[in-house]
């Protein structure tokens, strides 16, 4: 997959981007010249002098030699993985979380704290948020940051513009982390969770391969993000996704955005939880955390125990109506059931299976639904692919230095 955000970056001058494509390339593995040649449509003696661009900026190095064939053994090249870092950063109702990756993806440092986000407030909160990327990085300088956040997201002005679980309204991200950090404004951005998601599972879960994905995020609130041939659809504010508030029971309860009978008022943990215990019960404890309490109610269904599995029969049900009308609308190949939805998976993908089944538009659907292998990571893992993304679009963010031998 290619997730991009073209659309956030600056123009870039044709040598920029044919560096672009050839760092691209690469991470497939290692490549010779005349194998980046073909794949990126450029001549031998072009790519020679790109590659030597960016062996001087430390970004690839030499991989050794191929043989094979009658001619001569062929040099290859390869990322140099550790020559770069992004940063993604988390803020839920309950915690903040940072992950380091290196330039091939892997993870070199993870942190994590418990936090009341919605008593600290905003300012607070991104003290606290700046204090762990710090600690996370150590001495590292990232080439780009991402955050997730819940909530209705200005992608392009990096902005949360409402997120009911932290009671923030416009609130100026990139500016506030930017300044604590002593990053430029450019080298932050900020995204909704559920968007995050269905790029962290587009790139390591089961969206791999996949051209058309629709995630379905569970936690405080539900969200849901589209990939489509490798790019996020936003829609023309921005906002798109909101699976929270499709109506799923015009009887049910109001939900907080005024509407009635929202899958949020269904879905949302809180309101499963209470389907599942009376007040007072364990369960409802929030200094045991969103993973917490969603592992104790994941040990009473394993027990057998009736008022639990009962909530969460409840909770399939009403995640197949919202997730038929996902279906109807965007036709996706896959549906993955992202957040604490994921961790009660094997409760939950028979149920809205079934309802998907009952509820044709004229035809069997033929997309799969399948639970996240990556469970409350997967916005984590879209955001470190995206800070680093930044580095892929613009090899020239890096500088060259003289100390580098040529790949």
């Amino acid at each position: 997959m290619t997730a991009t955000e073209a659309g956030q970056l600056d123009p870039v001058s044709p040598r920029t981007a044919n560096l672009a494509a050839l760092l691209r390339a690469l991470r497939a593995g290692p490549l010779s010249r005349t194998q980046l040649a073909a794949r990126c449509g450029l001549t031998r003696a072009a790519v020679s002098g790109l590659t030597t661009e960016l062996s001087e900026r430390g970004l690839v190095r030499s991989a050794g030699l191929r043989g094979g064939g009658n001619g001569r053994p062929s040099q290859l090249v390869e990322l140099n993985g550790a020559s770069a870092c992004g940063l993604a950063l988390s803020v839920e109702a309950d915690r903040f979380a940072a992950v380091v990756t290196n330039l091939d993806g892997r993870v070199v440092a993870e942190r994590a704290e418990t936090a009341d986000v919605a008593a600290l407030g905003l300012h607070r909160s991104m003290d606290e948020l700046a204090f762990l990327a710090r600690r996370t990085l150590l001495d590292d300088q990232p080439v780009g940051v991402t955050v997730s956040v819940p909530g209705l997201v200005d992608s392009a002005a990096a902005v949360l513009r409402f997120a009911p679980t932290l009671r923030w309204r416009d609130a100026e991200i990139a500016d506030l982390l930017a300044a604590r950090l002593g990053l430029p404004v450019a080298a932050i951005a900020v995204d909704n969770e559920a968007n995050l998601g269905a790029i962290g599972e587009a790139v390591d879960g089961v969206g791999r391969g996949v051209r058309e994905l629709f995630y379905l995020s569970g936690g405080l609130g539900v969200g849901g993000g589209l990939v489509s041939a490798g790019a996020i659809l936003r829609g023309a504010r921005g906002f798109a996704g909101e699976v929270g508030h499709i109506t799923v029971d015009p009887a049910g309860e109001q939900c907080p955005c005024g509407r009635v009978g929202c899958l949020e008022t269904k879905a949302g943990l809180n309101a499963v939880l209470r389907g599942a215990a009376s007040p007072g019960d364990p369960l409802h404890d929030p200094a045991l955390g969103v993973d917490g309490r969603v592992g104790l109610l994941k040990h009473r269904v394993r027990r057998g125990d009736q008022r639990a599995l009962a909530a969460v029969s409840e909770l399939g049900t009403a995640l197949g109506v919202a997730v038929s009308t996902v279906v109807d609308v965007l036709d996706p190949d896959v549906v993955v059931l992202g957040g604490y939805f994921a961790e009660l998976g094997e409760w939950l993908v028979e149920p809205v299976r079934r309802e998907l089944s009952a509820r044709p538009l004229g035809h069997e659907p033929a997309c799969r639904v399948e639970p996240s292998p990556l469970g409350t990571t997967a916005p984590l893992r879209g955001a470190a692919y995206l800070a680093v993304e930044r580095l892929f679009a613009d090899p020239t963010l890096v500088p060259a230095t003289a100390e580098e031998a040529p790949a």
